[in-house]
Protein backbone atom coordinates (compact mmCIF):
# COMPACT_ATOMS: atom_id res chain seq x y z
CA UNK A 1 0.00 0.00 0.00
CA UNK A 2 1.55 3.36 -1.01
CA UNK A 3 1.02 6.40 1.68
CA UNK A 4 2.06 9.50 0.60
CA UNK A 5 2.37 12.59 3.17
CA UNK A 6 2.60 16.53 2.15
CA UNK A 7 3.74 18.79 3.92
CA UNK A 8 5.47 22.75 4.04
CA UNK A 9 2.09 24.61 3.10
CA UNK A 10 1.13 27.90 5.10
CA UNK A 11 0.47 31.38 4.33
CA UNK A 12 2.99 33.73 1.60
CA UNK A 13 2.22 36.50 0.57
CA UNK A 14 2.18 37.11 -3.49
CA UNK A 15 5.35 37.10 -5.55
CA UNK A 16 6.92 34.62 -2.31
CA UNK A 17 7.93 30.85 -2.34
CA UNK A 18 7.23 27.87 -0.64
CA UNK A 19 8.56 24.19 -0.89
CA UNK A 20 6.05 21.21 -0.56
CA UNK A 21 7.17 18.12 0.36
CA UNK A 22 5.65 14.62 -0.64
CA UNK A 23 6.69 11.74 1.68
CA UNK A 24 6.23 8.54 0.45
CA UNK A 25 6.38 5.06 1.40
CA UNK A 26 9.53 3.14 1.21
CA UNK A 27 10.80 2.87 -2.90
CA UNK A 28 7.62 4.20 -4.31
CA UNK A 29 9.72 7.45 -5.91
CA UNK A 30 11.19 4.98 -8.37
CA UNK A 31 9.08 3.42 -9.38
CA UNK A 32 5.88 5.56 -9.24
CA UNK A 33 5.10 8.39 -11.04
CA UNK A 34 4.49 11.28 -8.86
CA UNK A 35 2.05 14.30 -9.26
CA UNK A 36 0.90 17.04 -7.96
CA UNK A 37 -2.49 18.38 -7.94
CA UNK A 38 -4.52 21.22 -6.47
CA UNK A 39 -8.01 22.21 -5.35
CA UNK A 40 -9.53 25.37 -4.62
CA UNK A 41 -12.68 25.97 -3.07
CA UNK A 42 -15.34 25.54 -5.35
CA UNK A 43 -13.56 23.68 -8.00
CA UNK A 44 -12.54 20.73 -9.17
CA UNK A 45 -9.39 19.29 -8.37
CA UNK A 46 -6.64 20.44 -11.35
CA UNK A 47 -3.50 19.07 -12.45
CA UNK A 48 -0.12 20.76 -11.56
CA UNK A 49 2.80 18.80 -12.46
CA UNK A 50 4.29 15.26 -12.58
CA UNK A 51 7.54 13.92 -12.56
CA UNK A 52 7.99 10.18 -14.45
CA UNK A 53 9.82 6.99 -12.47
CA UNK A 54 12.93 7.66 -14.40
CA UNK A 55 13.41 10.76 -12.66
CA UNK A 56 14.09 12.62 -15.93
CA UNK A 57 10.53 13.88 -17.45
CA UNK A 58 8.21 16.12 -16.00
CA UNK A 59 5.13 17.88 -17.28
CA UNK A 60 3.75 20.86 -15.87
CA UNK A 61 -0.16 22.78 -16.10
CA UNK A 62 0.78 26.13 -18.44
CA UNK A 63 -0.33 28.23 -15.39
CA UNK A 64 2.53 27.22 -13.38
CA UNK A 65 5.30 26.23 -16.27
CA UNK A 66 7.77 28.57 -15.43
CA UNK A 67 7.23 29.06 -11.74
CA UNK A 68 6.88 25.76 -10.34
CA UNK A 69 9.67 23.25 -10.10
CA UNK A 70 9.16 19.23 -9.33
CA UNK A 71 11.76 16.98 -8.04
CA UNK A 72 12.78 14.38 -6.18
CA UNK A 73 15.17 12.70 -3.85
CA UNK A 74 14.73 8.88 -4.26
CA UNK A 75 17.18 8.79 -0.95
CA UNK A 76 14.90 10.45 1.11
CA UNK A 77 11.61 8.75 -0.70
CA UNK A 78 10.21 12.58 -1.27
CA UNK A 79 9.02 14.42 -4.16
CA UNK A 80 9.36 18.52 -3.44
CA UNK A 81 7.26 21.10 -5.59
CA UNK A 82 9.28 24.56 -5.58
CA UNK A 83 6.40 26.91 -5.60
CA UNK A 84 8.14 30.56 -6.90
CA UNK A 85 6.78 33.91 -7.74
CA UNK A 86 3.03 32.96 -6.27
CA UNK A 87 0.27 34.88 -6.97
CA UNK A 88 -3.12 34.65 -5.36
CA UNK A 89 -4.56 32.19 -7.79
CA UNK A 90 -2.35 29.70 -6.68
CA UNK A 91 -4.17 29.37 -3.32
CA UNK A 92 -5.38 25.63 -3.04
CA UNK A 93 -5.14 22.68 -0.86
CA UNK A 94 -2.32 20.90 -2.98
CA UNK A 95 -2.17 16.96 -3.18
CA UNK A 96 0.63 14.17 -3.66
CA UNK A 97 -0.87 11.40 -5.66
CA UNK A 98 0.91 8.16 -7.40
CA UNK A 99 0.42 5.74 -10.32
CA UNK A 100 2.21 2.96 -11.29
CA UNK A 101 2.42 3.80 -14.81
CA UNK A 102 0.45 6.21 -15.77
CA UNK A 103 2.08 9.59 -16.16
CA UNK A 104 -0.87 11.97 -17.20
CA UNK A 105 -3.49 14.81 -16.21
CA UNK A 106 -6.50 12.79 -15.17
CA UNK A 107 -6.69 13.34 -11.70
CA UNK A 108 -9.66 9.89 -11.23
CA UNK A 109 -6.65 7.26 -12.32
CA UNK A 110 -4.65 8.19 -10.08
CA UNK A 111 -5.16 5.32 -7.06
CA UNK A 112 -2.95 6.39 -4.28
CA UNK A 113 -3.36 10.47 -2.48
CA UNK A 114 -2.16 12.07 0.21
CA UNK A 115 -4.21 13.72 2.81
CA UNK A 116 -2.91 17.60 1.20
CA UNK A 117 -1.74 20.95 2.34
CA UNK A 118 -3.50 24.04 2.55
CA UNK A 119 -1.13 27.07 0.64
CA UNK A 120 -2.82 30.45 0.92
CA UNK A 121 -1.41 33.51 -1.02
CA UNK A 122 -2.07 36.81 -0.33
CA UNK A 123 -2.09 39.89 -1.33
Amino acid sequence: QVQLVESGGGLVQAGGSLRLSCAASEDTIRAYVMSWFRQAPGKEREFVTLIDRSGAGTDYADSVKGRFTISRDSAKNTVYLQMNSLKPEDTAVYYCAAHRYYAGRDRRLYPYWGQGTQVTVSL
